[in-house]
């Protein structure tokens, strides 16, 4: 039986005297609504109204039992009406700030079309990972080791000079002792500043026989894009930077380095919410999605 249903009808009924009067009120047919009064009555085992041929009247056990009725009316309104709240409460979600401006707007469109509705945090990695933390956002794009990761990103190198090898191998900025140029420099812009890119990537510098201060980590990309379009230093990047930035965009040689995301929520629901907008999400980071989901909480 639908309790609150009946509760509806028999509250409507019971306020207005009449089955006719009181069933409409309730947005119900008369016949919908004598058949939930029945019920009511049979689950009770008691009469909630006696009928006569103009209107009904409330028996004693009906009396008693209208105030309750009432409240569980009451309270099933105020419980739907915060349910259509929450679910029109913007989804407040970390993203990469790398993440262009035109991508999250159709991240946004079409998060509206699955009835959700998106507030964009755009913020580096660390300060995505404190603010899903600090429950100051619903859920966050974490930069994760791309090895299994939802969704990877390939990086290279970008330079302004479009000339020279098709692959680029460190070793090649190598400074000799008797160089009186430019030192050569790769930039590592905020977004690139984690262990499973920072690390490998110096490792690599070390062995070559690059100076420390070759590999330089930048404060913002603009920094780090403007230091490459003025000299000869490159920049660590994907792809769709270089094309957005007008680089030169190559692969490392001797080593593969991609960014790896994935999608962690305080609240337990980003299984759900990757599986909804999954696509749009890898659209946006420039990603290859490599699972059926993006969600690892």
């Amino acid at each position: 039986m639908d309790l609150v249903g009946a509760c509806s009808a028999f509250v409507s009924v019971s306020e207005r005297g009449s089955f006719t009067v009181g069933a409409a009120a309730a947005r119900m047919s008369q016949s919908v609504a004598s058949r939930r009064v029945a019920a009511l009555e049979e689950h009770f085992g008691e009469k909630l109204f006696e009928r006569t041929a103009r209107r009904v009247v409330l028996t004693a056990f009906g009396r008693e039992m209208l105030p309750v009725a009432r409240q569980l009316v009451q309270a099933a309104e105020v419980l739907l009406h915060e349910a259509e709240a929450a679910r029109r409460r913007p989804w407040r979600l970390a993203v990469p700030a790398v993440c262009p401006t035109a991508d999250r707007a159709r991240l946004v469109a079409e998060a509206r079309g699955h009835g959700v509705t998106l507030d964009l945090r755009p913020e580096d990695p660390a300060r995505r990972q404190e603010l899903l933390h600090a429950h100051q956002v619903r859920a966050g794009v974490l930069a994760v080791p791309p090895d299994g990761a939802p969704w990877t990103v390939p990086l290279g190198l970008a330079a302004a000079d479009g000339s020279g090898p098709r692959r680029v191998h460190l070793e090649t900025l190598r400074v000799g002792r008797a160089a009186s140029g430019p030192v050569r420099r790769v930039w590592i812009q905020p977004e690139d500043d984690v262990p499973h890119i920072r690390d490998p990537l110096t490792r690599l510098r070390d062995a070559v026989g690059l100076r420390p201060a070759q590999l330089v980590t930048a404060p913002d990309l603009t920094t780090a894009a403007a230091e490459v379009l003025t000299s000869g230093d490159l920049l660590l990047c994907s792809p769709a930077q270089a094309r957005e930035l007008a680089l030169h965009w190559r692969p490392l040689g001797g080593i593969t380095l991609a960014r790896g995301y994935a999608l962690a929520a305080a609240e337990g629901s980003g299984r759900h919410m990757a599986a909804r907008l999954g696509d749009a999400l890898a659209r946006c980071l420039g990603a290859d999605r490599a699972g059926s989901d993006g969600a690892n909480a």
